[in-house]
């Protein structure tokens, strides 16, 4: 069942959208539905990305894998052109750390 909203639009907006809506066969109500619907999925999305990013670099911190970015880039270059590639191998902390420290100077 849907439930009834109103939007008082600027006239300039309005004026912007009847053509927009025009162009793809469908009416401003029809199209600002549509638009209405696809900045909720991005939204929900971002929520999500920044969920699994959090709970990314809390498993991190509490100790879990770390994988060299080199390593990683190759693994997913080569997967993506189709070609066999081993999945890549956790990177030592103590190495991780060193390399960093090396770059730094």
């Amino acid at each position: 069942m849907a439930a009834t909203t109103t939007l008082k639009l600027p006239e300039e907006l309005k004026a912007r959208i009847a053509p927009l809506a025009d162009s793809t066969s469908k009416t401003p109500h029809a199209w600002m539905i549509e638009a209405l619907e696809a900045q909720a999925r991005l939204a929900e999305m971002r929520q999500t990305f920044i969920g699994d990013a959090l709970a990314s670099a809390a498993e991190v911190d509490a100790g879990g894998a770390l994988y060299a970015m080199q390593d990683v880039h190759e693994y997913i270059i080569n997967k993506a052109a189709g070609k066999a590639s081993k999945r890549p191998k956790p990177a030592s902390v103590a190495k991780s750390k060193s390399a960093t420290k090396s770059k730094a100077r």
